[in-house]
């Protein structure tokens, strides 16, 4: 069977007006036959959002940006996006804006909610939110420390400042004057030093004999200390100790009053009776020096012995006890 020209040439038109059609789908990421669910989404800001950019659930695309527009005059941006039917969610959903890329791009994805609310269908408005991208973050935590470091340049300008006007001229000739004598300081110490140095070196030989002295002197204290053990020394500290405490007992059986030294300290009875006693004996010697007669009396002749006259002004009479 022949066609004639009419009908190829209707034949031509009408595939590509379908042609045209699929293509202009296409390019606007729009199928031809779709049976997926449309949502809605306000925007403050979509931060270059493009048409035909998927729209993921848990990183798995499951719909296309379809369309973005100005919902009002508050510049309010409105996107409309597509979401295969196969996959369903709560309505209190939110649409959320990302970033695709370190450098830059777009994407939705939705944070998928099973809250027992009604399920989502097509042409619902679906709650937004944003989240921040790397810029966003460095940003925000570049924000405080960049505050931190103007305060801190401006603390140092300030102080700078202030350290200019405490440098007069008379200040910055005294400093001068102080890093001078600093430095002339510095150049006496390192003659001393090189002095110091010189005098080691001429006398080295003298060191090295005082050295060995001392080394001899150290062993030699060592042999005594050998010598010291190996003598018995602890058995004499021994000794000593035992000693020691046999006295420690003698003082204080004394201080008891036990024995004669103890009843000679503790008995004032017997202490009168001595200090009695040598008062009259001191009286007695006194007596015997001043009247010899009294207890002497020599006769070559065989002179009658006179009769003894006690004086007036005798001691031994004169004195009373205490």
């Amino acid at each position: 069977m022949k066609l004639s020209r009419e009908i190829k040439t209707g034949i031509i038109v009408v595939g590509g007006i379908l042609l045209f059609i699929l293509g202009f789908s296409y390019l606007k990421s729009t199928p031809l036959f779709d049976d997926s669910k449309t949502f809605y989404v306000v925007y403050d800001h979509v931060g270059g959002l493009q048409t035909g950019t998927s729209v993921s659930i848990n990183g798995y695309t499951v719909g296309t940006v379809n369309d973005i527009r100005f919902k009002d005059n508050s510049g309010k941006l409105l996107v409309t996006f597509s979401v295969n039917k196969n996959f369903d969610f709560s309505r209190n959903s939110q649409a959320e804006l990302f970033d695709t890329g370190i450098i830059g791009g777009k994407g939705i994805q939705i944070q998928p909610v099973f809250d027992g609310a009604p399920m989502a269908k097509s042409g619902d408005t679906l709650p937004s939110s944003i989240r921040p991208g790397l810029t966003e973050l460095v940003q925000q935590k570049l924000t405080p420390l960049q505050m931190k470091v103007e305060g801190a340049v401006s603390n140092a300008d300030s102080l700078l400042i202030n350290f200019n006007q405490v440098l007069d001229d008379a200040t910055k000739a005294n400093l001068r004057q102080g890093i001078e004598g600093l430095n002339e300081l510095v150049s006496s110490f390192q003659k001393t030093a090189d002095g110091i140095n010189e005098l080691l070196g001429r006398n080295q030989s003298q060191l090295d004999s005082t050295i060995d002295n001392f080394g001899r002197i150290s062993a030699n204290l060592a042999g005594v200390s050998d010598t010291l053990a190996n003598a018995g020394l602890g058995e004499t500290v021994e000794q000593l100790q035992e000693t020691l405490t046999n006295l420690s007992a003698v003082i204080a059986r004394i201080e008891s009053g036990e024995g004669t030294m103890g009843r000679l300290m503790k008995d004032e009875a017997l202490y009168e009776n001595l200090s009695e006693a040598s008062r009259e004996l001191d009286l007695l010697l006194q007596d015997f020096r001043l009247n010899p007669k009294r207890y002497v009396n020599v006769s070559v002749f065989g002179k009658k012995q006179k009769e003894y006259t006690l004086p007036e002004d005798d001691p031994a009479e004169n004195q009373q006890p205490e």
